[in-house]
């Protein structure tokens, strides 16, 4: 059974042309948005940077690692010290916490690091990115 026979509104299922490269090398993503949460599945190479110290005003992030490993900041932004989150392990950054300045450290079958962030409310940045690479999907391709 093919995929496109499984997908409805309801169900996502892994698809690895979901994946969209972000503007950051190393970085791919599928989001998923509903009308209070959000998605945003992280496909991150290992040793990929790009990721600085930051925070959401009005968004909660909740972050799990699937794959792989996250070095990271989070809380006060003057406090250098830095926490490793290995597969299983999770993050929550409330509203205004600031987090990030991360190192991606890659699992032995794919040298990624996946990370599952869930956001609520979803955020507008995020669904118009998922809008977009949507509708970069569904254009027509170059006929030449």
């Amino acid at each position: 059974m093919n995929l496109g026979q499984l997908t409805n509104e309801y169900c996502h299922f892994f698809d690895d042309d979901a994946f969209v490269e972000t503007d950051r090398p190393g970085f791919r993503r599928r989001i998923i948005t509903g009308d209070r949460l959000q998605l945003c599945f992280w496909r991150i190479a290992g040793g990929a940077d790009g990721s600085f110290l930051h925070r959401h005003e009005g968004n909660e992030q909740l972050g799990i690692i699937v794959r792989g490993a996250l070095d990271f900041r989070i809380g006060d932004p003057d406090d250098e010290s830095r926490v490793v989150l290995r597969a299983g392990d999770v993050y929550l950054a409330p509203e205004l916490v600031w987090h990030g300045d991360s190192l991606f450290i890659g699992d032995d079958e794919y040298d990624e690091c996946w990370i599952l962030d869930v956001f609520a409310p979803p955020r507008d940045d995020l669904a118009a990115a998922a809008r977009a690479a949507s509708t970069a999907d569904d254009s027509p391709g170059d006929p030449s």
